[in-house]
């Protein structure tokens, strides 16, 4: 027992040793980061192949004109925030309200959504959010933290196994996962939507698209989800998403910051 609690003080020291420290260009915010950019692109380069392969790709030359003409638009914003990128903008068919990007700037958006954003700006929007997402390298950062506390999670349950019985480990890594959860990992990922929120409103000013269609478009988001909500509504502080309310109040807020940004953009695209 005491090898194994050696090669995992070890090994996490190690692990913190290696960590490295990313800043958001946009945000100015630091993460924790143990994922290579290398690493991020090849998963991002190969789930956006297999998903091409795996989900109907629409041929609607409409709706894949409307989604590279807006995903170019904010690519430009973009500029060298997000290197090496290739990009490519593809529609698939589904009735989900949801759109995604990966690293390397693979970006899918769903039918169901296009239907939801009626119009450019509002799609800039959530364009520019899962851009952001990727910019800000939140997946490698939820990676890099889940890589932490699944070592030092595990560091305590030898520490535990060696002092006290059965039962007492076992609640004791029960409430190791509860508040590393619940104090940790779900308020990061709130704080990473908002993040990316403000990322999405500022890439689409700078796009020329005006931002104030993140409050028409997430008041919609609302309005469909109490539509067809079934049970009940999770706790904002167990959930990953903020509550609505407090997203649309948040991006209100911001607007001052980001109306100007398109105002002096705007002009570029008309």
């Amino acid at each position: 027992m005491k090898t194994r609690l050696l090669l995992l003080v070890v090994a996490t020291g190690a692990l913190l040793a290696n960590a490295g420290c990313y800043t958001n260009p946009v945000t100015g915010r630091q993460s924790l980061m143990l994922i290579s950019q290398g690493h991020e692109l090849s998963l991002g380069a190969e789930s956006f192949a297999q998903m091409r392969k795996t989900e109907k790709v629409s041929t609607d030359p409409g709706q894949n004109a409307r989604v590279k003409r807006v995903g170019e638009r904010i690519a430009g914003a973009v500029g060298d925030q997000l290197p090496n990128a290739k990009w490519e903008f593809v529609v698939f068919e589904s009735k989900d309200v949801n759109a995604f990007a990966l690293p390397g700037g693979k970006v899918g958006v769903y039918t169901g959504l296009l239907k939801l954003a009626e119009n450019d700006s509002e799609l800039a929007i959530v364009m520019g959010h899962e851009i952001g997402h990727v910019i800000a390298r939140h997946g490698a950062e939820r990676m890099s933290e889940g890589m932490v506390i699944a070592g030092v999670g595990a560091l305590g349950g030898v520490v535990a196994e060696s002092k006290y019985d059965a039962r007492t480990r076992d609640l004791f890594l029960l409430a190791y996962g509860g508040a590393t959860t619940v104090g940790r990992v779900l308020p990061h990922s709130r704080n990473n939507e908002s993040e990316a929120d403000r990322m999405g409103a500022i890439y689409a000013a700078r796009a020329g698209y005006d931002p104030r269609g993140a409050i028409t478009f997430w008041k919609k988001m609302a309005a469909q989800k109490e539509t067809g909500k079934s049970g009940a509504k999770l706790p904002a502080w167990l959930s990953t998403h903020p509550a609505d309310a407090k997203r649309v109040a948040d991006l209100e807020a911001f607007m001052p910051q980001v109306v100007p940004v398109y105002e002096a953009n705007k002009g570029r695209f008309q």
